[in-house]
């Protein structure tokens, strides 16, 4: 969960004019990929299914 915070808030404080966008779309695709790991970890603790 500290990889998905430092993510977020790395593109938090990012002028994204700054950011090229190809690497723009790596950083958020990571960003989803690590949302959606988080998800399913909690769905497992908790016994949530996703749809």
């Amino acid at each position: 969960m500290g990889e998905l915070a430092a993510a977020i808030d790395h593109l938090a404080v990012e002028d994204v004019a700054d950011v090229p966008r190809a690497q723009l779309t790596e950083q958020l695709i990571d960003l989803h990929w690590q949302m959606a790991r988080l998800q399913a970890q909690i769905a497992r603790r908790t016994g949530v299914r996703l749809p």
